[in-house]
């Protein structure tokens, strides 16, 4: 047979229920990734972002509340 023909699992002893050929295939996907790196680094979303923390301090006054927002 052919690499491509191969298949990726063979079960060479009992007889596994469909969900636990399932449950197989996923941890070893899942195993044979943990060496390669990520193709693309997955963005944060604005609410993950920590640039939160880094904005200056609220100030009373005229038109506070609105520099208090979020994306001010």
């Amino acid at each position: 047979m052919s690499d491509e023909q191969r298949p990726l699992l063979r079960v060479v002893r009992g007889e596994p229920t469909a969900e636990e050929l399932a449950a197989l295939t996923v941890v070893v996907a899942a195993l044979s990734q943990q060496g390669r790196p990520r193709r693309r680094p997955v963005p944060v979303g604005a609410w993950a972002s920590n640039a939160d923390t880094h904005r200056s301090s609220l100030q009373p006054g005229p038109g506070g509340w609105r520099a208090s927002g979020r994306f001010a």
